[in-house]
């Protein structure tokens, strides 16, 4: 007995004959047809700590805006979205050379609709806010501009979600948390922080990791936000400025003329490093940044530069190196204040909640940690 033959949309499209692997189709979609056959990939993680998705979180008042232009009068809608199309989808041609000029071919687009709630045929790569305000309008019989390319590869549709929000304010957060898994190459002002990103990453995940959960990433689900007390950026910049400066601890670790990162040592840098501040200031770690600014970005930032003076004089390799760094990171203690108290004249005197991740603060703070630990070495 032969299978029922699955229903099809076809659409009016061209064909843009721009790469073979990957072709690129012109087209139109009402908003029905849209939410019929196309999905928003929502940034999350699997059990196992594999990255899903890209898109960042809905923008409800975005949504609104759109929403209520869509309803109204004389409505002009000319902004395209961007789908990924799975091989399912099929373009056919028409034939002959007045429907073709070796740039561009015209044909239908056929469509295969979802069967009973099963996967869809197409996800939104650009576009989230406007098919969700499509979703809530009144008009969803407008016809949509629709750019699609094929392509089934998750890290395609992340890689082409980047370049088109290359120049648009989107979340750093999401920007960091994506950058690793995207492989091919990126514009220069991405590529730069693929490396932290990758790292911070590890960090949050490893399971000797002195961080791990304790990172809040666009990913990380509600229900673990309470224990993921540390910002994602805070982490990225403190591992970035330790990897672009000549004086950081990361820098050897990078070959500038290769282009490639010994991640493994850096690794043991960090989980060295962070792991004897952990044990220094058990009653500081893994709370909100509200309770303690060790695990504010001030704090973080600060911290990373004292790492760079510390570890220089350590082999993190060794097997003495825990012992060490912690003797190194105790010459600080007695003079930081993360939860209670003042600091000191260096600081002037302020209160331990009033430091704030901004540059002044985060200048003062480092220099402080860094005059008490030399201080401290001078007078072994």
């Amino acid at each position: 007995m032969k299978g029922r033959r699955r229903r099809l949309l076809r659409r009016p499209a061209l064909s843009l004959l721009q790469n073979e692997r990957f072709p690129i189709y012109l087209t139109t979609l009402t908003g029905d047809e849209l939410l019929e056959i196309a999905d928003i990939s929502r940034l999350s993680r699997s059990d196992a700590g594999t990255l899903l998705g890209y898109q960042r979180p809905a923008v409800r008042r975005h949504i609104r805006d759109i929403t209520k232009y869509l309803d109204g009068r004389d409505v002009v809608f000319p902004h395209s979205l961007i789908l990924a199309f799975s091989s399912a989808v099929r373009f056919k041609g028409f034939r002959g050379r007045r429907f073709g000029d070796g740039k561009a071919s015209a044909g239908f687009l056929e469509i295969p609709l979802p069967r009973n709630g099963g996967p869809k045929p197409a996800w939104i790569v650009d576009g989230q806010q406007r098919a969700l305000a499509v979703s809530k309008s009144k008009r969803r019989d407008i016809p949509l501009p629709i750019s699609a390319f094929a392509g089934d590869s998750l890290e395609l549709q992340r890689d082409q979600f980047l370049r088109v929000n290359n120049t648009k304010p989107l979340p750093r957060g999401l920007i960091t948390e994506l950058l690793p898994e995207v492989s091919g190459p990126l514009p220069e002002r991405l590529s730069a922080k693929r490396a932290p990103a990758a790292l911070s990453g590890i960090l949050n995940t490893h399971a000797d990791s002195p961080f791990r959960e304790l990172i809040r990433k666009a990913s990380t689900p509600p229900g673990m936000r309470r224990k993921a007390v540390v910002a994602d950026a805070s982490i990225t910049a403190m591992i970035a400025a330790s990897l672009d400066s000549p004086s950081g601890c990361l820098f050897p670790y990078r070959n500038i003329a290769t282009g490639t990162t010994d991640f493994e040592g850096i690794q043991t840098v960090l989980f060295a490093f962070w792991r004897a501040v952990r044990d220094t200031f058990p009653g500081a770690w893994g709370v909100p940044a509200t309770q303690s600014r060790l695990m504010h970005g001030v704090g973080i930032r600060a911290m990373g530069r004292l790492m760079d003076r510390v570890v220089t004089a350590v082999d993190p390799r060794s097997d003495r190196s825990g012992k060490q760094i912690m003797k190194e990171v105790r010459k600080v203690a007695s003079h930081c204040h993360w939860t209670s108290g003042r600091w000191g004249d260096d600081l002037g005197g302020l209160r331990w909640n009033e430091l704030q991740n901004v540059p002044r603060h985060i200048g003062m703070l480092s220099n402080h940690l860094v005059r008490t630990y030399l201080r401290a070495g001078s007078d072994d």
